[in-house]
């Protein structure tokens, strides 16, 4: 990233309002939903419906949404997915990824479900997957999003990070609030503790009461990116001992195998 210019305000100079403000309109769909209204716009970004109008006119304008003017909704389209394949074909790790993710459904529990992630600002997303064998709730998509302190895959990804870009993740914590900030801090804290002793990052009941998992950080061809590599299941099914004794040894090496895989 650039160097950032602040003015006597200590805003960033560099930092456009307008872009960052449409981006926002985009990250308010959420899993499932297929259109939202100009309220919908306004209640998850806090923006006033005045300025969510104009942002929505421009990004129909741009070919990102698609307004359906008899039901007052808008619809994600083709420009935004476009978009995101360009990301998902760029991805260097992600045809690698499906082989060693495969296998590792493949284990003795057929309620594992695997996925890789990449952070996002606050969140981990999922850019590939290989769901369980069962056909339970837990299911994991593509572009699925999940808070990134709190679950083992986004533990994973900071584990991974160089020291400035995990300090800049705290710092976009600290805009939201202190609060958040100091949640990261120490779940990054705890998760260090934890992988320095078993390799990987542990999730039990703490991103959802329902759901166990474990996660390896895992690094591009480059080496400029880091992911997160986890597999887990409903905690009904899929229990933490089996976890740590069974999938933690295989976890571990589709994680070096990856990045070794990929030139790190």
């Amino acid at each position: 990233m650039d160097e950032m210019h602040y003015d006597e305000g200590g805003k960033d100079r560099n930092f456009v309002t307008a872009l960052a403000r449409g981006l926002e309109l985009l990250r308010c769909f959420r899993d499932g939903e297929v259109t939202l209204t100009n309220s919908d716009f306004s209640d998850r970004t806090g923006l006033p419906k005045a300025t969510v109008s104009r942002l929505t006119y421009t990004l129909c304008a741009l070919d990102y949404l698609v307004a359906d003017t008899r039901a007052g909704t808008y619809r994600l389209s083709a420009g935004v997915l476009h978009l995101g394949f360009s990301v998902l074909s760029s991805i260097d790790i992600q045809d690698l990824a499906h082989v060693e993710m495969e296998k590792l459904r493949d284990g003795p529990n057929s309620y594992i479900t695997v996925a890789l992630g990449e952070q996002h600002q606050l969140e981990a997303i999922y850019v590939a997957t290989s769901n369980s064998r069962e056909g339970v709730a837990l299911v994991a998509r593509i572009g699925s999003r999940l808070p990134l302190f709190p679950s083992a895959i986004g533990q994973a990804i900071l584990i991974g990070m160089k020291d400035d870009a995990r300090e800049a993740v705290f710092e976009v914590a600290g805009r939201v609030d202190a609060e958040t900030e100091a949640e990261g801090r120490l779940r990054y804290a705890e998760a260090k503790a934890i992988y320095e002793v078993k390799g990987y990052c542990t999730g039990y009941g703490i991103w959802r009461a329902d759901v166990n998992a474990i996660a390896a950080p895992v690094f591009s061809l480059s080496g400029a990116k880091v992911y997160g590599l986890n597999l887990g299941g409903p905690s009904f099914r899929v229990k933490p001992k089996q976890l740590e004794t069974i999938y933690g040894p295989r976890l571990i090496q589709a994680a070096q195998s990856l990045s070794i895989q990929s030139g790190k």
